[in-house]
């Protein structure tokens, strides 16, 4: 018998989370990591729990393969909590690509179509823009505004702009590399304290995937798409839907409008959350959570001895 907790909201890692050898410790227990690899392996036709465990990085870490794996990964320790502990969260959200997990842990899609479509997603993605043409920068220490303004200033006839609304103090600009190098000029002449390049070869969420979106709208009208059971918070508009036409949409724009994070945990924390569950690998949410929302309690799930912390928290 399950029990929904009104003040647990479960949330789900995109890309940046991946790395060699996630849940190998926690897959020596629990059986479900591997079943689902094979499932996700079965549909994208690669062997994906072998790119995990033995690599090679690179090719992990291709848009085509992290997409799938990450959402595997989710998944997984979804399954592994629902099997240990009756205790479910009213409330759900993804980080950019998180939001394909999350859907498929709220049974909104299923795990199989959810795997087909974000392995075409990843490589839409990268077919929209070739490799080396975009870029993005993460940029700490200035307000968004600020970030916001001096990216349509410096953007010319090219594109940059401020696409993940990660923490306070924390944005991540994305569009064509010379206008990012060009915003990253200005920014740090408007004070921010650090900016980093990051290691991507697609520049998400901002205009340039609006061609990958027409594209991946195709196919989210080929998939079945049922309400969610737990209110899940979209990226792109910080709202719950039901209707499967609104989901679909939603998850479209996603592809080129920024990540509201700060905005989606705020607004769960206002609805009474006052715990919040990173679920898969890595601890990129928990980091970001605990600046949003310092007073919230904030677990995560990646392996044996978290999956425990978590249970306790829970065990009556």
């Amino acid at each position: 018998m399950t029990e929904k907790n009104y003040n647990l909201a479960f949330v789900f890692p995109g890309q940046g989370s991946q790395a060699l050898g996630m849940l190998s410790e926690l897959a020596i227990n629990h059986a479900e990591v591997e079943t689902v690899f094979t499932q996700a392996s079965e549909v994208i036709g690669h062997d994906l729990w072998q790119i995990v465990c033995q690599g090679p990085e690179a090719v992990l870490n291709q848009t085509q393969f992290t997409q799938p794996a990450m959402l595997s990964a989710g998944v997984a320790v979804w399954q592994i909590w629902c099997k240990q502990n009756p205790v479910r969260p009213a409330w759900m959200a993804g980080h950019s690509l998180g939001e394909y997990t999350a859907l498929v842990c709220a049974n909104a899609i299923a795990f199989k179509d959810a795997i087909r479509l974000v392995y075409s997603r990843g490589k839409l993605m990268q077919e929209a823009v070739p490799e080396g043409t975009g870029a993005m920068a993460a940029i700490l220490g200035l307000e968004d505004h600020d970030v916001v303004n001096i990216c349509h200033e410096t953007a010319g006839d090219e594109v940059v702009s401020a696409v993940n609304f990660n923490a306070p103090g924390q944005v991540v600009i994305a569009g064509h590399r010379q206008a990012v190098e060009r915003a990253i000029n200005a920014l740090k002449q408007a004070g921010a304290k650090k900016t980093v390049m990051l290691p991507v070869s697609v520049p998400s969420h901002c205009a340039l995937m609006k061609p990958a979106a027409e594209k991946l709208m195709v196919e989210l009208e080929n998939i079945q798409i049922n309400p969610p059971d737990v209110a899940l918070i979209h990226n792109v508009d910080v709202s719950s839907h039901t209707a499967p036409e609104v989901i679909r949409n939603a998850l479209k724009e996603q592809l080129y409008k920024p990540v509201r994070w700060v905005d989606s945990i705020k607004f769960m924390h206002e609805q009474g959350v006052d715990c919040f569950v990173e679920c898969g690998p890595g601890k990129v949410l928990i980091g970001l959570n605990k600046r949003i929302i310092k007073d919230a309690n904030h677990l995560s799930i990646f392996d044996n001895d978290t999956l425990a912390t978590a249970q306790e928290q829970f065990n009556d």
